[in-house]
């Protein structure tokens, strides 16, 4: 059963089809041999090897990565993640990135947004006020025993 959210864009169905949407776009562009450019969020990303520190730190929340020449031809892409090899500071140093699809918030080709995606990418979103009335429940010690009862 799908998780209910206030927020239908954050549904897992409506999750569902971004990553379906963005996997499909993606897959185009390489076929096609379209160079493109994803602006995506960076706390999502890993790199391997990871970046020094200097050149993390100078990566911005939301980082545009352009992905042309020997990048666009390390592209991978299936259901759930993308990958690719770039050269990162004045070093050039060089790193395997692989996010999750839903970290992507934009496809651009050219000057062109081709997809935009609005949901999350985490792979299991709280509903925010559920776990905050839980939050305010458990604060009240008298509630903690009245729960820590209801176990035994």
């Amino acid at each position: 059963m799908s998780e209910k959210t206030n927020d239908p864009f954050q549904s897992e169905a409506f999750r569902r089809i971004e990553g379906e949407h963005l996997f499909q776009a993606i897959a185009f562009l390489l076929e096609e041999g379209i160079e493109f450019a994803v602006a995506a969020e960076v706390e999502y990303l890993t790199f391997d090897p990871p970046l020094p520190e200097h050149l993390a730190q100078s990566l911005r929340p939301l980082s545009l990565f352009v992905l042309s020449g020997y990048t666009f031809e390390s592209c991978r892409v299936d259901e759930h993640s993308f990958t690719f090899e770039a050269g990162f500071g004045q070093e050039n140093f060089g790193s395997v990135v692989e996010l999750p699809l839903l970290a992507i918030k934009q496809l651009i080709v050219g000057e062109y947004p081709i997809a935009i995606n609005i949901a999350d990418p985490r792979p299991e979103r709280k509903n925010v006020e559920t776990e905050r009335s839980m939050e305010a429940l458990l604060s009240n010690p008298e509630n903690q025993r009245l729960l820590k009862k209801k176990k035994e």
